[in-house]
C-alpha cells in the first residue's frame, strides 16, 4: 500500500502561547481521495487546516509538538507560499477573495503558485469549464459576485494554483440548499477528473459524507472517531449527532458517553 499523501501525526497546537486547540490529533489523506473532517463548532477543524498550511503565525498560533507530512516530507513550520508552491492549496472559509479586482484577476492572482511552466490560459479554460458563470463574469467586480458565485471564484483561484492536495474549510456555508449541492457536485468532479485529493471540513455532515472516501469526527481538538464515510453514515451516534436524526435536535457528540476514540473501521 502506498504511503498517503499527507499525514498529521499527534498534531499539539497552541494559540498565544497559552491556549491549546489541538490535542494529539492525527489523520491522514491518500492520494486521490476526499476526506471529511466533521464536528462541532469550534472543535478545532479550521485550525487543523491552517497547522497543515502553515497559516498559524498568523492568528498566533503554533505547533508545539507532532508533525504534518506532504508527500512524505515534514512541512510543519514552512512558509505558506512555499506549502502552496509544492502542491497544497487551501481554500479558507469566507471565501477570502480579491473584492477590487476582477473575477479574471483574482484567478490570475493564483498563478504566483505554479511551479510547472503552464499555460495560464489552459488553466483558465479549466475554471470556465467547472463553473460557467465565472466565465460570464469575468470582467466584474468580485466584490459584486453572489456569495455562491464568490464560493467558485475562492475554488477557481485554487485550481489555478495547480494542487494536488485542496483543504476546502466550509464551502457550503451561506449558500442555498441548490446551490450547495451544485458547489458539492463540482467537489465530486474536481476530485475524480483532475486527481485532486481533498480534505474537506464542513458543517454539513450529510453532504460531506456521501462525497467522501473517509472521514474524521472532532471534538475539543481530539478525533473522537474516523472510518469509512458509509458507514459512520449509518453509526447511531453520528445519524444523532450529526445527521439530525435526534428527536428534540442536534446535541453534541461529547454527550456521549463511550467517548473513547472507537478504532473498530481503521482496518
Amino acid at each position: 500500500m502506498s504511503p498517503p499523501l499527507l499525514r498529521v501525526n499527534n498534531l499539539e497546537v497552541v494559540y498565544h502561547h497559552t491556549v491549546q486547540v489541538l490535542k494529539g490529533l492525527s489523520l491522514s489523506v491518500p492520494e486521490g481521495a476526499i476526506v471529511a473532517l466533521l464536528g462541532s463548532n469550534g472543535a478545532g477543524k479550521t485550525t487543523t487546516l491552517k497547522a497543515i498550511s502553515g497559516l498559524l503565525p498568523l492568528e498566533d498560533g503554533e505547533i508545539v509538538d507532532g508533525d504534518v507530512e506532504f508527500r512524505g516530507a515534514s512541512i510543519a513550520g514552512k512558509l505558506p507560499h512555499r506549502i502552496a508552491r509544492d502542491g497544497l492549496f487551501q481554500v479558507m472559509e469566507g471565501r477570502r477573495i480579491f473584492e477590487h479586482l476582477t473575477v479574471e484577476e483574482n484567478l490570475e492572482v493564483a498563478s504566483y503558485a505554479r511551479t510547472d511552466g503552464s499555460d495560464l490560459g489552459d488553466s483558465l479554460r479549466k475554471v470556465f469549464h467547472y463553473f460557467p458563470r465565472l466565465r460570464e463574469r469575468r470582467r466584474q467586480l468580485g466584490g459584486y459576485l453572489s456569495g455562491g458565485e464568490q464560493q467558485m471564484l475562492a475554488i477557481g483561484r485554487a485550481l489555478v494554483a495547480g494542487p494536488s492536495l485542496l483543504l476546502l474549510d466550509e464551502p457550503s456555508l451561506g449558500l442555498s440548499p441548490l446551490l450547495c449541492q451544485e458547489i458539492f457536485r463540482i467537489i465530486e468532479a474536481i476530485n475524480k477528473d483532475e486527481k485532486v485529493s481533498i480534505l474537506l471540513v464542513e458543517q454539513n455532515a450529510r453532504m460531506a459524507l456521501a462525497i467522501s472516501r473517509h472521514a474524521y469526527i472532532l471534538e475539543n481538538g481530539k478525533v473522537v472517531l474516523d472510518g469509512p464515510s458509509e458507514r459512520l453514515r449509518e453509526d447511531r451516534d453520528v445519524q444523532e449527532f450529526y445527521l439530525g436524526s435526534r428527536a428534540g435536535g442536534r446535541g453534541s457528540y461529547r454527550d456521549v458517553k463511550h467517548y473513547k476514540r472507537r478504532k473498530r473501521w481503521l482496518s
